[in-house]
């Protein structure tokens, strides 16, 4: 296993990597008529993270997040929700490890508020917060359910923020002091250990765009999050190692294919590294894609020189230190016309973002195998779909969803992309960032008035997965 680490082009001369083609769409395919089976020892899960289930955002220590700052502020979230009290996991976590049980998961996918361990995201640690996570992964031990930790997912401690957040390299250094201090807490028990969750989502909606946290609306401190981040997952794998701690880490990116249509294969290959080689590229090949950021249809626009001076003599090679596995999230695709605008190619579920083509999964998946054949194997750590009918218990069309892309999942096993487990996004109706509490993604209902947890139609189904370890028709 590991990574190819070594810096394939000159960091101090920027990005120096070539596109390769975009693909088109698989072809129709239909899914055997016998269970598609799993191999032996795959890995089933579900996911969370701290600030959309945890609520006590500030009890027992805990600092201020930039989703707090961001969620405080009117016409920010849908309904004006908080993180408080959310799913109020902060509270519940052992009658949800319970619940766990009761599906059968083989391993639960949460994250770490940074906030509770450095409240202030630099200095003196709160060992309260360091006790709950300590509970928190020995209840899950004691289950036989296997922790998978996340270490930041987009709760940046308000006070780094304040000294420009993901835009100042210095952030990244406090990031790795932070995650030394959750190795040697936790670094005795076997798990799964990822970096940072979606750097792109943090820079792009909430850097470069405005509808997350932080809001900022700056191209160019878009690009900075982008590096600074990936810098900070280098710099944490390498306390890893120096830890000594088992398990294993990795990095959680948020892929899709981008799709050319008609005649759009330059603007959707500038697309496609934008979205997808640009945080590819860095962590598996030691490389930045040269066609990723720009003012062209389909780039990030910002100035590509500024964001080369980012990129210091050695970056690369903290970058694309070598990792146990890639975390992929997958939502759904993307498609590019001829003048290079974002088109609708499939069917969009309830939040509008998401084109909804599970064969796209097989796409992105026996690409990473086919363009990055150093990389580590995958697990797929976030796929879901947000109830169709809120807050419905028959979902029927979440079971349609998950089974759909186990399927393809299943069929990229088939064709030797070397994936090690599923997480269903998520176990718990939740915080769903600026939707509030309006857009519920959980296999689980949560009444938000009294806390009661009940299965959907979907956790039952996926309990079924999970026993036979295959995926009917």
């Amino acid at each position: 296993m590991g990574l190819l680490a070594a810096c394939t082009g000159d960091p101090a001369q920027g990005p120096t990597s070539t596109a390769t083609p975009t693909p088109t769409p698989s072809g129709p395919w239909t899914p055997p008529a016998e269970p598609m089976a799993f191999p032996k020892g795959f890995v089933w899960g579900s996911a969370t993270s701290a600030f959309q289930v945890e609520g006590s955002t500030a009890v027992d220590g805990r600092g201020p997040s930039i989703w707090d700052t961001f969620a405080q502020a009117p016409g920010n979230i849908d309904d004006g929700s908080t993180g408080d009290p959310a799913a109020d996991h902060y509270r519940l976590w052992e009658s949800d490890l319970e619940l766990m049980v009761s599906l059968g998961l083989t391993s639960y996918r949460f994250s770490v508020a940074w906030p509770r361990i450095v409240p202030t995201g630099s200095g003196a640690t709160n060992q309260r917060g360091i006790d709950f996570y300590r509970r928190l992964v020995d209840g899950l031990v004691d289950r036989g359910i296997r922790p998978a930790i996340t270490l930041y997912h987009w709760d940046l401690p308000q006070p780094l923020q304040d000294a420009g957040g993901w835009t100042n390299r210095e952030t990244a250094s406090r990031f790795a002091e932070y995650a030394a201090v959750m190795f040697e807490a936790l670094g005795d028990v076997d798990a799964t250990w990822l970096t940072i969750n979606e750097p792109k989502t943090t820079a792009y909606v909430g850097y470069a765009g405005t509808e997350h946290a932080p809001g900022a609306g700056d191209a160019d401190q878009g690009a900075a999050a982008v590096h600074h981040q990936l810098l900070a997952h280098g710099l944490a794998v390498q306390a890893f190692r120096d830890s000594g701690a088992v398990g294993d880490i990795g990095i959680a990116l948020n892929l899709q294919p981008i799709y050319p249509v008609g005649q759009a294969q330059k603007p959707a290959a500038r697309a496609d590294s934008s979205e997808n080689r640009l945080f590819l590229d860095p962590v598996l090949l030691g490389t930045y894609p040269d066609d990723a950021i720009g003012d062209r249809s389909g780039q990030l626009h910002a100035d590509p020189a500024t964001f080369t001076a980012l990129v210091k003599d050695g970056d690369l090679e903290i970058i694309s230190a070598p990792c146990d596995v890639l975390a992929v999230q997958y939502y759904g695709v993307g498609a590019v016309n001829d003048s290079g605008s974002w088109v609708q190619l499939y069917p969009t579920s309830p939040a509008g973002w998401q084109q909804v083509h599970a064969e796209g999964l097989y796409d992105l998946l026996t690409r990473l195998k086919r363009d990055y054949p150093g990389a580590p194997p995958l697990l797929i750590t976030e796929n879901g779909i947000p109830d169709v009918r809120a807050g419905a218990i028959d979902d029927d069309d979440r079971v349609v969803f998950l089974r759909e892309h186990l399927q393809q999942a299943a069929r990229a096993i088939g064709e030797g992309v070397d994936l090690r487990g599923y997480y269903a996004w998520s176990l718990l109706d939740n915080f769903e960032w600026a939707r509030g509490m309006t857009q519920r993604w959980g296999i689980v209902h949560v009444d938000f008035d009294t806390q009661e947890r009940t299965p959907k139609a979907s956790a039952d189904w996926y309990s079924g997965v999970i026993t036979a370890n295959a995926v009917a028709p």
